[in-house]
């Protein structure tokens, strides 16, 4: 799924991490990270990187959701993840 850097922002709010953390826990760099959460709309990054993201986000809970027919997206947070956050 490629997904917006507006989900991006929101999933990292919701688990309260920095672009650090997220760097951190995806194995994406920092630089990256900034730039791609700086250009709106959908993450302009090969499949790789965003299943990097996705893996993490969804170790920490997070799920990424839409587009819908309508077009909706959004990001659900599960606070009772499977898997140990700290092990995201």
């Amino acid at each position: 799924m490629n997904f917006l850097s507006e989900q991006l922002r929101a999933a990292r709010a919701m688990l309260r991490w920095s672009q650090e953390d997220l760097a951190d826990k995806s194995g994406v760099s920092l630089g990256a990270i900034k730039r791609l959460e700086a250009a709106p709309g959908p993450l302009a990054a090969q499949t790789r990187i965003i299943a990097k993201f996705e893996s993490a986000l969804e170790k920490a809970g997070i799920e990424l959701v839409g587009p819908d027919k309508a077009g909706r997206v959004g990001v659900i947070l599960n606070v009772n993840p499977r898997n140990d956050v700290s092990d995201a």
